[in-house]
């Protein structure tokens, strides 16, 4: 019984070391398929919580016409001592002002009017810079016409049709300044 039980025990042992080493395989086999399925699964992609759009606005390109020219009519200077810093102009929406005690003003004034056409409700730039009036009288007297433009206008429904809008200027003259018709042109442009 002896032989036979340790027989036995070694029966037994060799079976606890065979149980032992498959759940040693089997443990192992199985930490092997998971680095396997963990290396072989892509990562998955992280997309943006919204999708982007991609847009295009496509506009009629702005023509820009003349419609009248400005006026600040006849500007009598005062013959009175010398003097200087009187200012006379007339506003893009009209107001015609010549408060100086050295100056007299008369006749018809107007603003200069211009129409640009688009597309409908567009912001258009409007660019109008100083224009510079020359005596032509002589050629050689200047007087600075400082511009009131409205900076930007806004087409509306109006774009097919169009929209007209003026521009005022204002210029300071004083007791030297030579007699004569002073004149000068707008270099007004638009855009978008």
């Amino acid at each position: 019984m002896t032989g036979l039980s340790s027989g036995s025990r070694q029966v037994r042992n060799q079976v606890g070391k065979l149980e032992m080493s498959k759940f040693f395989r089997m443990t192992s086999l199985a930490a092997t398929v998971a680095a396997l399925t963990l290396s072989a699964t892509p990562a998955m992609a992280v997309g943006p919580n919204q999708n982007a759009t991609a847009t295009a606005r496509v506009v009629k390109p702005l023509t820009l016409s003349w419609v009248r020219d400005l006026d600040l009519g006849t500007i009598v200077l005062s013959g009175a001592g010398v003097w200087g810093g009187a200012n006379v102009g007339i506003s893009r929406a009209g107001v015609f002002s010549c408060a100086n005690a050295n100056t007299t003003c008369s006749g018809a004034t107007q603003t200069a009017q211009y129409k640009v056409t688009g597309t409908n409700n567009q912001v258009v730039t409007v660019n109008a810079p100083n224009v510079t009036l020359t005596n032509q009288n002589d050629g050689v007297s200047t007087l600075l016409m400082t511009v009131d433009s409205p900076g930007t206008v806004n087409l509306g429904n109006s774009g097919a049709s169009g929209l007209t809008f003026d521009l005022g200027g204002q210029i300071t003259v004083a007791s030297a300044t030579p007699d004569g018709t002073y004149f000068g042109t707008f270099n007004v442009t638009v855009n978008y």
